[in-house]
């Protein structure tokens, strides 16, 4: 059989002569073809021959296309595994994320309120709000001790949690529930254990009481003790020596601080001063001397603590600024701007405000015809106007250098029926004695405090 002119020009079997015959336009064309078209048709033909010759076992099953997402898909043939198709596509969704917990540790500064560190931290004023009409907590958050530790916890400004230390017992935690606010008073379980100190003091109190192994806490309290008899501003020497007998207070086994001094002997510039504490039938604790007399006067010796004197009283003193000699009718007590000033005694403020050289002045009416004066104040304390009553050691007024000064520093006056006193060695007014009804009692829980402090043992410890 003869095959057709085209095969045979694809498989170059066409006779040279016939393609010598075409046209010329022709023949260039098909010479340039001709192995081309034979390559791929061999190619195609061996493919044919190995498609054909594979076992029936290894042909692949045909690759399923996946059904538009909108449209269900049929079911598989028996026999056959679906292949799951392509998932629809959706947009993320980003989960909302929750602001996290901040807990604030706050100290107190003087003058702080809740409402002002609320507002200092831009925390919710309507959460304090809501916790000030709780019941019996307004009276917990409303007086701040300054220094005191605050913990605040809050989400992005609203409050979670409040804790404050109310005593060494005692402590308030706040927390947010479901329906509000709800406040808790906790009680930790503390013990008090009794130490007793000695030491000579040689440069300061302070010193002496830390080579000793106690703490500032108790210097202060040692020097407000015996405030009315001994001004520690001017009084103290060095020879001079104490002994204290005072609680330490423990929580879990670990120090907190000093507690209440129980029992004290000073013995200052060679005379002996004892002093011992009693807790009355009220709950009202105070110290006495031995035989039931208070130490605490009807004033204090001096209205700062532990300042300097730099101006005494006197009669012939050159005034600083103004040149001239004239009386300095009381004591300057210089110390820092700001510096607490404490009113000497009960009593009730004549006057608050500005005069002259005095610069800002508080005057205190005692009763009795005495009267004190407080001089060159920077500020006065909250609420101390005319005709407020203040309590002995109340906080009145703060140091400054108003008027006529050239430093900051407190002009203390002690006036009795308009003559002026040296505040230093004025015979201050006695208080009233322990009751006859509560003699019995007083020396049946102050006799054991005296034997304790006398029986004290050990080296006198003298601070270097």
């Amino acid at each position: 059989m003869r095959r057709p002119l085209a095969l045979n020009a694809l498989t170059g079997a066409l006779p040279l002569g016939t393609v010598q015959r075409m046209r010329p336009g022709l023949r260039r064309p098909v010479l340039v073809l001709l192995p081309v078209a034979a390559f791929l048709l061999g190619a195609g033909v061996l493919g044919a021959i190995w498609l054909h010759g594979r076992p029936a076992a290894r042909t692949a099953a045909p690759r399923p296309v996946a059904a538009p997402p909108t449209v269900a898909p049929s079911a598989a043939p028996a026999g056959l595994a679906r292949t799951p198709g392509p998932l629809p596509l959706t947009a993320a969704v980003t989960p909302p994320t929750t602001p996290p917990v901040s807990t604030i540790q706050v100290k107190v500064a003087r003058n702080d309120t809740l409402d002002r560190i609320f507002r200092r931290l831009q925390l919710r004023l309507e959460d304090l709000a809501s916790l000030r009409n709780l019941p019996g907590l307004k009276r917990m958050l409303d007086r701040l001790r300054p220094g005191e530790a605050l913990t605040l916890v809050h989400r992005d400004g609203a409050l979670m949690g409040l804790t404050r230390r109310l005593s060494v017992e005692e402590t308030l935690n706040v927390t947010r529930a479901a329906d509000g606010f709800q406040a808790k008073v906790l009680k930790a379980p503390i013990e008090m254990r009794t130490r007793t100190v000695s030491a000579t003091i040689d440069s300061s109190l302070f010193e002496a009481m830390t080579a000793a192994g106690a703490h500032d806490q108790t210097a202060l309290a040692l020097a407000d003790i015996f405030a009315w008899d001994i001004d520690f501003v001017l009084d103290i020497q060095p020879g001079d020596a104490f002994t204290v007998s005072y609680e330490e207070i423990y929580e879990n086994g670990k120090y907190l601080q000093d507690g209440p001094i129980l029992s004290a002997r000073f013995v200052n510039q060679g005379r002996e001063y004892l002093a011992v504490r009693y807790v009355g039938p009220d709950g009202r604790a105070d110290y006495y001397t031995p035989d039931g007399h208070p130490l605490r006067k009807a004033f204090l010796r001096a209205p700062l603590e532990f300042t300097r004197v730099s101006s005494p009283f006197s009669l012939h003193r050159r005034h600083p600024i103004l040149n001239l000699i004239r009386a300095h009718k009381g004591v300057d007590y210089a110390a820092p701007i700001g510096t607490p000033v404490r009113a000497a005694g009960d009593g009730r403020v004549l006057f608050a405000g500005r005069r002259g050289g005095y610069g800002n002045v508080l005057e205190i009416d005692h009763s009795r015809g005495i009267t004190t004066v407080y001089g060159h104040l920077s500020r006065f304390a909250h609420g101390v106007r005319a005709g407020r009553h203040v309590s002995q050691g109340e906080v009145v007024a703060y140091v400054g250098m108003t008027g006529l000064a050239t430093g900051p520093h407190l002009h203390y006056e002690y006036r009795v029926n308009g003559v002026f006193k040296n505040p230093q060695t004025v015979q201050l007014p006695e208080a009233r004695p322990i009751d006859a009804e509560l003699r019995a009692d007083f020396e049946s829980k102050t006799q054991p405090l005296l034997e304790a402090l006398a029986s004290a043992t050990g080296p006198v410890l003298v601070a270097r």
